[in-house]
């Protein structure tokens, strides 16, 4: 019970201050209460209470937002200030009145936004210091009252207000744009995730099997180890950039091959053409990852007869990579598709809606069709 008393004791206390805000009202005379309307009276009731309690509830949260409730108040003061010299000096279009307007709508996007305000101020400022200006002279100047009663009904208003749905569009094209920022920096991090995530078994495979030639004093030893520094030089600074040139990524694919008939003392039938044009570009590391599944789901699973066909080409600024290799049907992989899962999601990333791949599997054939234009 207590608990429960804790936790709406904001409404409680409203509900009291209510009740007695009320009875005071009616005893002077204030307020007038028809007891015949008991359903208005009850949805006027439960209003006030509710509204009353809300500081009370919130008192906490108000506590640490105490600059921005004192903000709130004094907007509020401003605004009834301004409706009661509106009612009490009854002057048309009032030019405190207009002049407090102009104040509590520029407090109030303060207040909603701080940095948006503070951003744009010195035009926010300089519109309705003109437009106050111009409305100044209209109202105070014109030759005569009548000729200022000619313009439009609300005229001040109507001068005054029209800025505000300009600066609220102005403000959610700000919030847009943070929005799109927020989206390329997670997009940037997520592809950067992805890149790390190149498999590196190769790697440390090829470093085995460097130790080994070193060991044998093997005269491959001088040549893999060439080989391999390209290929960490390129996963590691040519792998950050959003593009590279095909022929680079044409040579990393090159080498990968070169060091991994290597590793093989099995013959494998391994074809790489490629034919494309100058100065055309590509995401990094991208068709590595079909050549490295080839390589683990297909060479690794035969004991022989193991075959990779790749094809690289270009036409009308779109590339066309194809890549087949045969496989055992009953070789399992320990973790499947996670580099095809990868591919896709960098695709989807870098070239959205402009790109297709196709995967086919029969029998013991494993073949993939990967088309891109240009991002």
């Amino acid at each position: 019970m207590v608990r429960w008393l804790n936790k709406y004791r904001g409404f409680i206390i409203g509900l009291v201050v209510t009740c007695i805000l009320i009875a005071m009202l009616a005893a002077i005379d204030f307020i007038r209460i028809d007891q015949s309307e008991v359903a208005e009276n009850l949805i006027l009731f439960t209003f006030w209470w509710l509204i009353i309690s809300l500081p009370f509830h919130f008192s906490g949260y108000l506590k640490k937002k105490k600059k921005t409730v004192l903000g709130f108040v004094g907007l509020v003061s401003i605004l009834i200030l301004t409706l009661w010299l509106d009612s009490y000096l009854n002057i048309p279009d009032n030019p405190v009145s207009i002049f407090l307007i102009i104040t509590f709508w520029m407090g109030l996007l303060y207040l909603l936004s701080p940095s948006f305000f503070l951003k744009y101020k010195v035009y926010i400022l300089t519109l309705y210091i003109l437009l106050f200006s111009y409305w100044t002279y209209v109202r105070l100047f014109s030759d005569s009252f009548e000729h200022y009663e000619k313009f439009e009904k609300g005229f001040a208003l109507t001068l005054l207000v029209v800025p505000i749905p300009f600066f609220l569009a102005l403000w959610v094209y700000e919030q847009w744009k943070w929005l799109k920022s927020l989206q390329a920096d997670k997009t940037a991090a997520e592809l950067a995730l992805l890149k790390s995530q190149v498999n590196p078994h190769f790697f440390f495979n090829t470093l085995n099997n460097l130790y080994s030639l070193t060991v044998r004093h093997s005269d491959e030893a001088p040549k893999v180890i060439l080989k391999l520094s390209d290929m960490m030089r390129y996963t590691i600074y040519e792998g950050k950039k959003s593009f590279v040139p095909v022929s680079e990524e044409i040579e990393y694919l090159n080498n990968y091959i070169e060091l991994h008939k290597i590793r093989y003392y099995k013959t494998v039938d391994i074809s790489f053409h490629h034919q494309t044009g100058e100065g055309e570009t590509v995401a990094p590391l991208l068709f590595i990852i079909l050549l490295e599944n080839a390589f683990k789901h297909g060479v690794e699973s035969l004991a022989d007869g193991a075959y990779i066909n790749m094809r690289l080409t270009s036409e009308d600024g779109a590339l066309h990579f194809i890549i087949e290799n045969n496989f055992d049907p009953a070789h399992k992989s320990d973790v499947p598709g996670i580099g095809l899962e990868n591919l896709k999601r960098r695709l989807d990333l870098i070239y959205p809606d402009n790109h297709n791949l196709d995967i086919t599997r029969q029998e013991n054939i494993f073949k993939v069709e990967l088309s891109i234009g240009t991002p």
